[in-house]
């Protein structure tokens, strides 16, 4: 019998639960992706570049011309100039962006704080690196980062901390405030950080993205991960790019080119195009999204879940209890699907512990309007 090297991982719960929708026949609610296109004009790129025979290797680091989309669009976001040759690298996905940061730099015995919950890619990259995590709970209602268990939870092996902000699953911000504190707990530490932004433009209410990338102390130790996938519709392109300074760029580049070397060529190419030609795009995301948070929420008032209204992503946390209080919220995702047709996320296996009484499950609100009115209008028979 082999000897697994993660032995406590098995088939994620977002292959799970869509592949039950799919069994059942319920509205996939569970597994963050849209339900429709992207621009056709991107789409209609890749088809051009395929044809124009951009079907070979790109550049270990990235295509230049995407390369250099991506440093325009940091400079006019974050005022953050940045050079594209030395600090930007084009990732086949943001997730494994994250994997080679974590493999550049966490050694055997090394800690890393990863703030709870969190993302499942987190801590099988850290194992995979011989690290340890050690999981630092988000303050509840408002998954905010509770300081004091933060500070505590430092220790001379800590060499890494993972911010994920907007935050999944909860949809919560971290502010330019919360940023300046984190740098100053960590002043005079060596300790490093993977800031996981992938869903940095959609964020409502006229709140703007506190990146990293805008804060010259924190970026100075940082790998900024961002996703062309999530920001253009295409989560299923798995294109994404991380920003660091050029030491750190450079250390992620020796891991990156043994794992993929390059990402797909005309995706590149198209998205280098579609970024020059529509630059307005990542300024549409907030009123976009908004909207489709807001027609959900708007839907779901007249159900018996409770909720406040995600501030970002486009997933929308909601409250059990007053239904099925005798659930935990495995069965109660199990439950919805199979009984009532609405496939959902359970927020406890983002969790190392969960909190006793979690009652959250995890919309995803990324769909046509049909869908969410024909999945609301289940859930609120429910």
């Amino acid at each position: 019998m082999i000897q697994s090297k993660l032995p406590n991982v098995g088939t994620t719960i977002f292959t799970t639960m869509s592949q039950l929708a799919a069994q059942t026949g319920a509205i996939n609610l569970s597994q963050g992706f849209p339900d429709f296109d992207g621009p056709q004009a991107l789409r209609e790129a890749v088809g051009h570049h395929v044809m124009a025979g951009h079907n070979q290797y790109a550049p270990m680091t990235g295509l230049p011309a995407l390369r250099e989309q991506v440093a325009r669009k940091i400079a006019r976001s974050y005022g953050r100039q940045v050079d594209m040759d030395e600090e930007i690298t084009i990732t086949p996905g943001a997730t494994e962006a994250i994997f080679c940061a974590v493999q550049a730099l966490v050694r055997l015995g090394d800690e890393v704080i990863v703030l709870d919950p969190c993302y499942d890619s987190y801590e099988p990259s850290v194992e995979l690196a011989g690290g340890r995590c050690v999981h630092v709970p988000l303050a509840l209602p408002d998954f905010s980062i509770d300081w004091q268990r933060l500070a505590d939870a430092l220790s001379p092996r800590t060499r890494l901390i993972i911010l994920n902000s907007p935050h999944n699953p909860s949809g919560a911000l971290l502010s330019r405030d919360e940023l300046e504190q984190l740098a100053r707990l960590i002043r005079g530490f060596d300790i490093y950080l993977v800031s996981d932004e992938v869903y940095e433009h959609l964020i409502y209410d006229g709140v703007r993205h506190a990146s990293v990338l805008a804060h010259e102390e924190l970026y100075a130790r940082a790998f900024v991960v961002s996703s062309f996938g999530k920001t253009y519709h295409v989560t299923g392109w798995k294109t994404g790019y991380v920003v660091a300074p050029p030491a750190l760029s450079a250390e992620l580049r020796k891991v990156h080119q043994f794992i993929t070397f390059c990402g797909v060529s005309p995706l590149q190419w198209a998205l280098a195009d579609y970024m020059a030609a529509c630059p307005e795009h990542v300024d549409e995301l907030p009123v976009f999204y908004q909207a489709k948070r807001d027609l959900f929420c708007d839907l779901l008032a007249g159900s018996r879940f409770t909720f406040t209204r995600a501030p970002g992503t486009y997933f929308q946390l909601a409250d059990y209890s007053a239904i099925r209080d005798d659930l935990d919220d495995v069965e109660m995702s199990l439950w919805l699907t199979r009984e009532h047709g609405v496939a959902t996320i359970p927020v406890s296996v983002f969790y190392q512990s969960p909190p006793a009484g979690l009652r959250l499950v995890r919309f995803c609100f990324a769909k046509r309007e049909e869908t969410l009115r024909q999945a609301a209008e289940r859930l609120c028979r429910v």
